[in-house]
């Protein structure tokens, strides 16, 4: 006979141990910021032997391979076109703008009223 397992219990379960885990990681870090550690004294590294210099080889001097030197071609030289002088279009003059001039308005003057004042109150 099969037995089936609530999830719901599942879940209740990992949220507790989620939240008590969380208390403990929080508390560890804090005791971590307020500790102070002792200052220790740096470490010194021994002297080491000097290690001995070694002679440079010296490799013997080849000779550079001469390459024999080649007569160079020469091309014919190609007369370059003459193209025949064309000559430059006139165009006709334009005949000058007038721009009539047009009068400015005159705006009539109106005379100026009197506005009555209102009388202040006490």
């Amino acid at each position: 006979m099969a037995h089936y397992y609530n999830p719901s219990f599942f879940f209740l379960l990992f949220v507790t141990s989620f939240l008590t885990s969380d208390y403990v990681i929080r508390s560890d870090a804090r005791h971590l910021l307020e500790i102070t550690l002792p200052k220790l004294p740096k470490p010194e590294l021994p002297h080491l032997p000097e290690i001995p210099t070694l002679p440079k080889p010296e490799f013997p001097e080849i000779p550079k391979p001469e390459l024999p030197t080649l007569p160079k071609p020469e091309l014919p030289k190609i007369p370059k076109p003459e193209f025949p002088t064309l000559p430059k279009p006139e165009l006709p003059a334009l005949p000058k703008l007038e721009i009539p001039v047009i009068p400015k308005p005159e705006l009539p003057i109106f005379p100026k009223l009197d506005i009555p004042q209102v009388p202040k109150k006490p």
